[in-house]
């Protein structure tokens, strides 16, 4: 009987297609499911940025200031490692700009709180949207949000009640803000205090039906009782030591906060507060509907993994298919902070597990456009570069089909050496052998040459496998010895 498989002395690879292509899920073409629509009357997004703009121009104003004078060489910017500006550098600020100091610390704070200004220990650096500021919408629209999730924030609370009692009406804001945007116009105070009354009781009920958790700590889910992945639930003011006298929780009276919440939130432009009266703006409607999207998004995580860190949430997309792995990644994507959930994925990918890695990569394709810093810094790392330049070929605009083409051949094959540790650690045998067609190299005494070279960690491991599964004799017997040969050094 003759055997289907050629017995060609150079062993030829059949090459179909270049590299890049496992584990499964990386680089096949994804299908986007359309986007759902906000609420009819909704101004278009870039009237809405035009809004955001607006809104923040002073803190942007802050920020390329801050920019321009404290760059790399420039002076410190902050007194405490805790992004408060110094005194020196606010009455700088404030001269240049011609403010009074107490106007460039409130910009400052708020361009803090929309990720305009970053800072780390004494430097300040500028936040990734504001080098989009001009020319990127969503990223302005991203700004805004990220400061109107941080009103209690960005307006301090009254120091006269104690903390638990406004982390309440913070905790029981989203129900007002819900409610403002169902009447679609103004609504008097009394009938919000009436609201907010019956949302503080249920929380307090709640808090009766579980397990003591002390008051202190507002993240506890037992003191918000919303059941909401955490970075979900509204943003508590930190809590500054109170005055002996501050009134308790359960005595304050719920009118002067609030009063305190709905000014802040008109400080921040979600709502416009006057003659008794609260109303949404556009852009605070619009804010209400995002975040009730994303609510809805992680409440339907079909694998459950929301609550997971990135690499228990990684783990369990495994098995799933690319698009079901996908809508899973935007649940647990929509339950975080962009940035560290990036962190979170770029560490899973500095792990041990390829597969991992690889999916790492694609769930920061879901991140789009924010994740672009945090990629550009592991390009020094070798273990990540190759998937972080096909990340940012993509992101660039590059076909994924075409995108391996910014690898080097050094590079492409380390990569090839991870990808089939992936598949031989997760896979079956039949794909480690199909794994063969992606390979850059013409011929496999070409392959196993430039793989016992690029010195990847799995290397034995990965030739042992193949060899196992490969069912061509002569090419198993090619690969073993290659194996022996990165074992014993030769």
């Amino acid at each position: 009987m003759t055997s289907r498989i050629p017995r060609d002395s150079r062993l030829r690879l059949v090459r179909p297609r270049p590299l890049a292509a496992a584990p499964t899920a990386v680089n096949q073409r994804r299908s986007r499911r359309p986007a759902p629509r906000p609420p009819e009357g909704t101004p278009a997004p870039a009237e809405l940025a035009r809004m955001a703009r607006s809104v923040l121009a002073a803190a942007a104003r802050v920020a390329r200031w801050a920019d321009a004078a404290l760059g790399p060489g420039g002076d410190s910017a902050t007194a405490d490692g805790k992004a408060t500006l110094s005194g020196a550098t606010a009455e700088r600020a404030a001269r240049a700009l011609g403010l009074t100091p107490a106007q460039v610390r409130a910009d400052w704070d708020t361009a803090r709180l929309a990720g305009l200004i970053e800072v780390h220990g004494d430097s300040a650096r500028p936040g990734w949207r504001l080098r989009a500021w001009d020319r990127d919408d969503s990223a302005v629209l991203r700004g805004w949000v990220a400061l109107c999730d941080a009103w209690s924030l960005a307006h301090p609370e009254p120091e006269e009640y104690e903390a638990a009692a406004v982390a309440e009406v913070v905790t029981a804001m989203p129900q007002v803000l819900s409610f403002l945007q169902l009447s679609a116009g103004p609504v008097p105070v009394p009938q919000l205090l009436d609201l907010l009354q019956q949302r503080v009781t249920e929380l307090r009920t709640e808090r009766c039906e579980v397990d003591y958790v002390p008051q202190s700590d507002p993240a506890q889910p037992g003191t918000h009782g919303s059941g909401l992945p955490r970075e979900l639930r509204p943003k508590v003011p930190l809590q500054r030591p109170r005055p002996a006298s501050a009134v308790p929780a359960a005595d304050a009276p719920l009118e002067p906060l609030l009063d305190w919440a709905l000014r802040a939130l008109a400080s921040v432009g979600a709502l416009t507060y006057c003659d008794g009266q609260a109303t949404l703006t556009p852009l605070g409607s619009w804010a209400v509907w995002v975040k009730l999207e994303q609510i809805c998004v992680a409440a339907q995580s079909p694998a459950g993994n929301i609550e997971q860190g990135a690499e228990d949430m990684l783990r369990g997309c495994a098995q799933l298919r690319p698009n079901a792995a996908r809508d899973e990644y935007r649940a647990w994507l929509a339950a975080r902070p962009v940035g560290s959930a990036v962190t979170e994925l770029i560490d899973a990918a500095r792990g041990e597990d390829a597969l991992l890695r690889g999916l790492a990569f694609e769930a920061l394709r879901v991140v789009g456009a924010p994740a672009e810093p945090e990629v550009r810094t592991v390009l020094d790392e070798p273990t990540l570069r190759p998937y972080a330049l096909l990340w940012l070929a993509e992101h660039d605009g590059a076909d994924p089909e075409d995108a391996h083409e910014v690898l080097t051949r050094e590079e492409a094959t380390w990569l090839w050496v991870d990808t089939a540790a992936a598949v031989a650690d997760h896979g079956e045998a039949p794909l480690l052998v199909r794994h063969l067609e992606s390979a850059v190299q013409p011929t496999v005494p070409a392959l196993l040459t430039e793989v016992r070279a690029v010195g990847h960690p799995r290397t034995v491991q990965v030739l042992v496998a193949l060899a196992a599964a490969h069912p061509d004799p002569a090419l198993a017997k090619a690969v073993r010895r290659a194996a022996f040969q990165v074992h014993t050094g030769g």
